[in-house]
């Protein structure tokens, strides 16, 4: 067995210690339809996509590990944003406004990117801060915890907006500007978006140990490096999710209330997203397409069948006259 302090790790996992692992989510899908919960789909549908997801990542975070470049590494850091902003828009949001795929991606580069590096190099004392076995895990979970805030954020600030237009309305119409009528609804926004944050932080380390110093202790690093290496990521994650949100929130509400003091709820979408309009369009064309062909198909065994039966009728009644005759 390995030196633990050699900072390796001796874990060798293959595809049957996930496939046992995968039969907690069985567990669950089976207890979900017992007691007809009704999430046993979207949980093996979730469970797939983890597999999947993180199976692809791995080949992409291998090749550009081997490359150890810092544009291959700044290609994955914007990926990875590009791709948390499709996730917060496309599949996270039930309300969306008008502009709102690159609000959301200038809110998280703006958050994430300067965050990590000045996390990375000064906070964690990593030169050059681009390593790639480092920077990009980092930036990794900068990106999932800022979707969690940026989400929890703009749906309430977009529900309040929508939902109760007549006190927004009440106070532009007492003088008000569009910022000073709309800060309740963003203070209570934010707060929402940080409380999760801030609950994390206060039971960490007592109550629960979380990933990133569960997997430093899992690679060979001392406990005490493991804890200080946590509390540096969630100290980072803090602040990019309270940027974030901040910046997504105003930019939210700056479209929703425009500058002449006006709401403007035509500018907040509650459709489904077009992508998945999009797949249900297809699907029903496909559905529409395969139904006319299997009554093309019955309808042509039909006739087929009906002349079969009408030729053999017709040779039983000529056998009959000849029989007669």
């Amino acid at each position: 067995m390995d030196d633990p302090g050699t900072g390796e790790s001796t874990t060798h996992l293959t595809w049957g210690n996930v496939g046992l692992a995968f039969s907690f989510i069985l567990l669950d899908g089976f207890l979900s339809t017992s007691f007809g919960l009704g999430v046993g789909s979207s949980l093996l549908t979730a469970a797939v996509r983890c597999v999947v997801q993180l199976s692809v990542v791995a080949l992409i975070l291998q090749k550009v590990f081997e490359t150890n470049n810092p544009w291959a590494v700044a290609g994955m850091a914007f990926l990875l944003n590009f791709m948390g902003t499709a996730e917060t828009v496309i599949n996270k949001s039930k309300k969306r406004f008008d502009y709102m795929f690159p609000s959301v991606l200038f809110g998280m580069l703006g958050s994430t990117i300067p965050v990590s590096i000045i996390g990375m190099r000064f906070a964690m004392s990593v030169d050059p801060f681009w390593k790639p076995e480092q920077y990009i895990p980092v930036v990794g979970m900068l990106c999932g915890a800022t979707i969690s805030g940026i989400v929890v954020a703009v749906s309430y600030a977009l529900k309040e907006i929508y939902d109760n237009r007549d006190k927004v309305e009440m106070y532009l119409a007492f003088g008000a500007s569009r910022f000073e009528a709309c800060k309740p609804i963003a203070r209570d926004a934010l707060r929402l978006a940080l409380t999760p944050n801030i609950n994390q932080m206060s039971v960490i380390g007592i109550i629960a140990i979380p990933g990133m110093m569960t997997g430093a202790i899992l690679g060979g690093s001392s406990v005490e490096q493991a804890a200080r290496l946590q509390m540096v990521i969630m100290f980072m994650i803090s602040s990019c999710t309270a940027l974030s949100s901040i910046v997504t929130t105003i930019l939210a509400l700056g479209i929703v209330v425009d500058d002449e003091h006006r709401v403007r709820s035509d500018r907040i979408d509650t459709r489904p997203h077009a992508v998945w309009r999009a797949r249900n369009w297809v699907v029903a064309k496909v559905v529409e397409t395969i139904q006319s062909m299997a009554s093309t198909v019955a309808g042509g065994l039909k006739r087929l069948v009906g002349r079969r039966d009408t030729e053999e009728g017709s040779a039983d009644s000529s056998e009959r006259e000849r029989l007669l005759g």
